[in-house]
């Protein structure tokens, strides 16, 4: 019996994936925690919306402590740096079989298209989620000048 596959014109054909192929071979491998070590840092995923006064900024964190954040502005430049920390706690007798969630620092710099007002700005973190409101910096109004 034949099986027959619905063809979907914005699902790309099946072909070979070589960073997933690759990730399979190594997962097998007795020192997947040595090929750990090459592995690049997760990003921190970011939302960017704005309004006429303000940037809205929200970002994904999940597993951070609060007091483990670091935000700092520069003119419309944004650096979001976070220490994820590894738990660790094991029984007697317990042996780590896999581990594939991250841990060490992460760091995520961005710009945005006008300047910000850093004295006003406000953060707030809840569940894994770090919501930024930048205030605009006001550029001052424009303005006809009468030529004399």
């Amino acid at each position: 019996m034949s099986s027959l596959t619905r063809w979907n014109p914005f699902k790309p054909l099946a072909r070979f994936d070589a960073p997933s192929e690759f990730d399979d071979l190594f997962r097998a491998f007795p020192l997947r925690s040595a090929w750990r070590d090459f592995e690049l840092q997760p990003d921190i995923r970011i939302d960017v919306s704005e309004d006429t006064g303000s940037y809205r900024v929200k970002a994904e964190m999940p597993g951070v402590d609060k007091n483990d954040i670091e935000l700092s502005i520069d003119g419309n430049q944004v650096t979001i740096g976070a220490e994820i920390k590894r738990d660790v706690e094991r029984k007697d007798g317990e042996t780590e079989l896999y581990a594939e969630r991250y841990y060490g620092k992460a760091r995520r710099m961005f710009s945005l298209p006008g300047e910000v007002d850093g004295s006003k700005a406000e953060a707030r973190y809840d569940k894994g989620v770090l919501s930024i409101t930048l205030p605009k910096k006001a550029n001052g109004q424009s303005r006809k000048i009468a030529i004399s």
